[in-house]
């Protein structure tokens, strides 16, 4: 049983290291963190997603650019790639497809992009149509994949505009896809108003508002 203070160090060594992108950094931790026993679900969310996190925030603040947030993405699978073989990813709840895209107009995905590792850590399938994605793209993919979630992602107000206009026409055409938004502009209100399913704050609520979806989607199909 890893001790808490070396839990700490572990988490904090997985944090810096990504925030550093110091992928043989990164490699240590991780396998330290299966060494010592610590669970593999927390080395991810509570050690590389919180640096990747902070990694967002130096880009938002422009003390990072696309260079050094790629490098961080790199430090960050080369931890997945060690801990995800070790994650319980069989239990139904925890799995589902997933449509994920930045809306057109807005060519702002990092948020994204630190939600769709999150969600690739946690057995989801996942299609992501990047960014600047024209609305009825949306709507194609969740038809075509039949994903039981679609997430939308918008940074600036003139684009979160198109969002109200794919759940629309999500739900006519398919009335059970969960839909999901988030971004700087959007709020739980918003989401309400808009007839979104759920509103995201961080990547870590995108996920457990996704499981919680989910898990409500499969009680439905299982009462029919």
């Amino acid at each position: 049983m890893v001790s808490p203070e070396k839990e700490k160090e572990i988490l904090e060594a997985l944090k810096q290291g990504v925030i550093d992108f110091e992928e043989d950094d990164v490699k240590k931790a991780a396998q330290l963190a299966l060494d010592e026993g610590l669970d593999p679900h927390k080395a991810v969310f509570e050690g590389l997603v919180p640096g990747m996190e902070a990694v967002g925030q130096l880009y938002e603040e422009q003390e990072y650019f696309v260079p050094e947030l790629l490098m961080c993405a790199d430090a960050m699978y080369v931890g997945l790639e060690i801990l995800k073989p070790h994650m319980d990813n069989d239990q139904d709840t925890s799995k589902g497809q997933v449509v994920m895209g930045v809306v057109q107009g807005d060519v702002h995905d990092i948020g994204k992009n630190i939600v769709k590792m999150l969600f690739d850590a946690s057995g989801f399938i996942i299609h992501d149509l990047g960014r600047d994605v024209p609305l009825e793209k949306f709507v194609e993919e969740q038809l075509k994949t039949d994903s039981e979630l679609v997430c939308l992602s918008a940074m600036m107000t003139t684009t979160m505009v198109g969002m109200p206009e794919v759940i629309k026409m999500i739900k006519e055409k398919n009335p059970k896809a969960k839909i999901m938004i988030g971004g700087a502009p959007v709020n739980e209100e918003i989401a309400g108003k808009w007839g979104a399913d759920g509103y995201a704050e961080d990547a870590n609520n995108a996920l457990k508002d996704a499981i919680n979806m989910l898990s409500s989607l499969k009680e439905m199909e299982l009462a029919e």
